[in-house]
């Protein structure tokens, strides 16, 4: 059978990594904020990639305005930077040095005062006149300082020494009703700078922030389709600050030279392109796409980080147990193959990059095609040490996790395709036997075995496969405002609701938990939900997703069927 598969990776030997970086060089160009204009040029500047190497596209656009919802989250605002400068005794940081200077989607304004670290709770009662300093928290923290009367508002990130973090506000109109003052963000090195200060006696800056607040602007969703349905679709959010060279111009640029690669090797699935802003620009998609023309997804973000500089692994983030697949299996199997190097003193296989299979985990657009029910997974470099930072730039990137990712990826769709339905079957069970096997280990599984039979169910639908079997349940959930929980939708709904819900999930984990709750009680009862979830994750927060689930019935997002 290996050798079977290798036979696949040799049909996507022309993927070339140096392509990839070419055109993250590119991307990386653009100040990709959502609501701005540059990344609409950015999304075009890839269509026009596409009719080179002669790949069909189409536009799907929808707008930010700050007012409508793609789906479940509230638009941000149509927002473009013009020019920042922060000046603190000697020293002058300007959007020169870094646009990130500016926060994303901060208002205009200038100030100058004093500036007042925020450490503990009390510190807010000063802030008043002042020009406030805050190291986490930040969007909750902006609103505070506005309440708080303070002429400005300064950001830093813990860990990024002398690099500008990325934050973003998203700004909505109804947050303009209250969001007045200038935001923005400085080095890690330069807030300590102001803080010592601060503690000798006082740190007096002055800032100056000119942005544009317009009515609307486009949010870009590019999309390519080879072949005929059903489509494996690969994504990549094209959003983020410049340069974000591995977030996430590496995803945009690899999705174009996989078009070029795939181009003609369509079979039994063919093949889709999507480019998108994380979140809103798949959530806008949603509605416009045909979903069940769609077999799985295959998410690309941040696919460049290197070992030694980036301290990444390649992590292969599965589907959730509810949206089991075939899919992780093969993935899994190829980066395997083609990640093997060197050997051992005693001839066994060493991998060229730390490589690891995780469970379903969130974070990006593969989060929203599992909530739809379409299978996603990701394969992802993470760690990486300039993550969100102006230090997040092309040279950065590895040519290896872009070539191992990027072969792993094509060998998968061309094997989903071409290969023979008795080697998809056995690649189908091996995998099964392999996951319950894993879960077996570490405690006794009750449900899985039935959400595997399941997700196989649906694979053989789309592929033509004799695998699986469905389970004739209805659930016990019904998904009324279905897509990404949004704590700012909560907010504007009952502000005790969002609250109450920000509590609970204050451990990243267990927003994981609630949303994969809510896609098993789509399939199956309430308990036997919960018992899934014990068997995919271990040990869960039971009450506190009850208690989750409770929030969300009382502020309409579900209900009980």
């Amino acid at each position: 059978m290996v050798n079977k598969m290798m036979s696949f990776l040799k049909e996507v030997e022309g993927f070339k990594s140096e392509n990839v970086f070419r055109d993250v060089v590119e991307i990386s160009r653009y100040h990709r904020i959502q609501g701005s204009r540059e990344i609409v040029d950015a999304a075009e500047y890839v269509a026009k990639r596409l009719s080179e190497i002669g790949i069909e596209y189409e536009f799907l656009n929808d707008r930010y305005d700050g007012k409508r919802y793609h789906l479940t989250l509230p638009s941000p605002i149509a927002w473009e930077l013009k020019r920042g400068k922060l000046e603190f005794e000697d020293k002058v940081l300007t959007t020169n040095d870094s646009p990130l200077l500016v926060m994303a989607h901060s208002p205009s304004g200038e100030a100058e005062g004093e500036v007042l670290p925020i450490f503990k709770d009390e510190d807010w009662e000063k802030a008043e006149g002042k020009i406030v300093l805050v190291g986490e928290d930040w969007r909750e923290a902006y609103k505070r300082a506005n309440e708080a009367g303070a002429r400005a508002f300064i950001a830093y990130r813990k860990g990024t020494g002398r690099a500008f973090p990325y934050i973003g506000l998203f700004l909505t109109k109804k947050d303009l009703e209250w969001a007045r003052i200038p935001a923005l963000t400085v080095p890690e090195t330069f807030a300590n700078e102001l803080i010592n200060k601060a503690k000798k006696g006082g740190a007096k800056v002055k800032v100056e922030v000119e942005t544009e607040i317009k009515e609307s602007e486009v949010l870009p969703v590019l999309y390519a389709k080879i072949g005929e349905p059903p489509y494996l679709l690969f994504s990549a959010h094209i959003c983020h600050p410049r340069p974000g060279a591995n977030d996430n111009a590496s995803g945009s640029a690899m999705l174009i030279e996989l078009a070029r690669v795939l181009k003609g090797k369509e079979g039994r699935v063919g093949f889709a392109f999507l480019w998108i802003p994380e979140y809103h620009g798949t959530q806008a998609f949603i509605p416009k796409a045909k979903l069940d023309e769609i077999y799985a997804n295959i998410n690309l973000d941040m696919v460049g980080g290197s070992e030694d500089r980036a301290k990444s692994t390649i992590m292969l983030v599965r589907t959730p147990l509810s949206r089991f697949s075939l899919l992780p299996g093969v993935l899994g199997t190829f980066l395997q193959l083609i990640n093997s190097g060197g050997k051992s003193f005693s001839g066994s296989p060493l991998p060229r990059m730390k490589l690891k299979e995780y469970p379903y985990e969130m974070g990006s657009d593969h989060d929203i095609f599992n909530i739809f029910g379409i299978p996603g997974v990701m394969p992802i470099t993470w760690p990486d040490s300039y993550y969100h930072t102006s230090a997040d730039t092309p040279e950065k990137l590895s040519l290896e996790s872009l070539e191992i990712i990027g072969k792993a990826v094509a060998a998968t769709a061309v094997f989903l395709a071409k290969a023979e339905k008795e080697e998809l079957e056995r690649v189908a069970r091996g995998f099964a036997m392999k996951y319950l096997g894993e879960l077996n280990l570490e405690r006794k599984i009750e449900v899985a075995e039935s959400l595997v039979m399941n997700g196989l169910s649906r694979d053989s639908k789309f592929l033509g496969l004799n695998v699986g079997h469905e389970i004739e349940e209805e659930g016990s959930i019904k998904w009324v405002e279905k897509g990404i929980i949004s704590l700012k939708a909560l907010e504007y709904k009952n502000e005790e609701l969002a609250k109450r819900y920000k509590e609970i999930t204050e451990e990243r984990m267990i927003s994981v938990h609630i949303h994969e709750y809510l896609m098993l009680s789509e399939i199956v009862e309430e308990e036997k939900a919960i018992k899934a979830l014990k068997d995919e994750y271990g040990e869960v927060k039971e009450e506190k997703i009850k208690e989750a689930i409770k929030v969300l019935k009382d502020a309409g997002v579900i209900k009980t069927k």
